[in-house]
């Protein structure tokens, strides 16, 4: 069966994020996603688990469902702040566990370095490597993915804090890193450019800090394979039965050119490069993004193309393009009308956004939404690169339309029209 799974999520017990995450709502936005499995996010935090206990139920699988049958995976993000080189680290690390078991006895020892009830993502000082074979001294299971691997100040290649190999970062425990997250700043393409990651699966997640349909789902990854933990952990470790992955434009991300956010400055690597690194504006060094560093890093030219590497597909999300063909905010109720119309018809935002044909589309949108959504997916949309913490946004007829909700409004909260089955529209994904 084909699955397509955003496992790296957030409870509202992590920082920044919806007070609206619990189970209810994200098996809902999932569901119109067309998201087959979710990760429950969080699985350190105390009143998190409990609430995961209270709703979710264990099988011989490894999967945990809800009383509808919707399939989440154990999951947590970790922080590991520490000393290294003579370099300060900050690495993120996305965990993913078979069982309630599993996810005690890592609680248990993370207990023993500090506390872990202040955020759904905790900061430990806890070395890569020694943190990689404790965890797969507590069970062989457990899946340990660096997270948006590239991002300056969190990621394992991060221009401020990282390093530049799997190798240099967890020493004798790269043995046990098979996959690594691109990050919205960068994509699978980018990645082939490093050698040195050519047996390094590739996989996308959203990191989604709410469930509007504009953040799940907005990166993902393909499986084909049966709904069991196993299954899916040895697709991430091997590549067989990874099909590919969804993935934003990079350039969509917070980190892909380098600036400063705080000067308005932003530029392509090229000129940094003339720059010397030196804001133009502040005259302080420039945050460096996430190109730069690919191109610090790559051995190969851009364009280069693997053998049996899966493909991916770039998208930019569904609201967005309804937001920027009406001139309207992203989280506004008319946004939500046509969206809910849409997926009434069509079943979940990935069937619209990938399989829906424009003479079907055209039955329920204007023409000019409908071309919107197929050069959408052929990639045609141009996207005005993010920096230094801003995200990048969309050009639609000549407008910018970025992702963030209006600060000084809450997004409207309609009910979606009634809906196909997610697992169905996966299957004709």
């Amino acid at each position: 069966m084909k699955i397509i799974a955003d496992l790296h999520m957030h409870s509202r017990f992590s920082r920044a994020t919806s007070t609206a995450l619990n189970i209810e709502n994200l098996e809902k936005w999932a569901r119109i996603k067309g998201i087959g499995l979710l990760g429950t996010g969080d699985f350190t935090h105390p009143k998190w688990i409990l609430e995961l206990k209270e709703n979710l139920r264990e099988d011989e699988t490894g999967i945990l469902k809800t009383k509808s049958g919707f399939n989440f995976m154990l999951t947590s993000e970790i922080s590991l702040m520490y000393s290294q080189g003579g370099k300060g680290r900050r690495v993120h690390i996305v965990v993913l566990a078979p069982d309630f078991d599993i996810v005690k006895q890592i609680t248990d020892y993370l207990l023993t370095k500090g506390r872990i009830d202040y955020d759904g993502r905790p900061i430990f000082k806890i070395p890569c490597p020694e943190f990689t074979e404790k965890l797969k001294s507590i069970s062989k299971d457990v899946e340990i993915i660096p997270a948006h691997a590239w991002t300056p100040y969190f990621g394992v290649f991060g221009s401020m804090t990282g390093f530049d190999s799997l190798k240099d970062c967890f020493l004798d425990q790269e043995k046990n890193i098979h996959a690594i997250e691109t990050g919205m700043s960068s994509d699978p393409a980018m990645n082939w450019r490093l050698s040195s990651l050519d047996k390094v699966q590739i996989v996308s997640f959203s990191d989604a800090h709410s469930f509007w349909p504009w953040r799940i789902g907005r990166e993902a990854t393909v499986f084909e394979t049966e709904m069991n933990y196993k299954k899916i952990i040895s697709a991430i470790q091997t590549g067989e039965k990874l099909t590919g992955t969804i993935e934003t434009d990079p350039a969509y991300g917070k980190y892909h050119w380098d600036g400063h956010m705080d000067c308005k400055f932003s530029c392509a690597p090229e000129e940094t490069r003339k720059l010397k690194n030196t804001c133009p504006v502040c005259k302080r060094p420039l945050t460096i993004g996430v190109k730069y560093r690919v191109e610090e890093l790559a051995d190969r030219p851009a364009g280069f193309q693997p053998k049996n590497r899966p493909g991916f597909y770039k998208l930019l999300p569904l609201s967005e393009l309804i937001s920027g063909s009406m001139g309207v905010p992203v989280a506004s109720k008319k946004v939500f009308e046509i969206f809910n119309k849409l997926i009434g018809k069509f079943g979940s935002e990935y069937a619209i956004d990938l399989d829906a044909d424009e003479k079907s589309l055209k039955e329920i949108v204007n023409d000019r939404l409908a071309k919107l959504i197929l050069e959408n997916r052929e990639g045609k949309i141009k996207v005005k690169p993010g920096f230094d913490g801003q995200y990048g946004v969309a050009i639609i007829g000549g407008k910018e339309v970025g992702p963030e909700e209006p600060a000084a409004a809450k997004p409207a909260k309609p009910k979606p029209a009634k809906h196909k089955n997610s697992q169905k529209s996966l299957g004709e994904f």
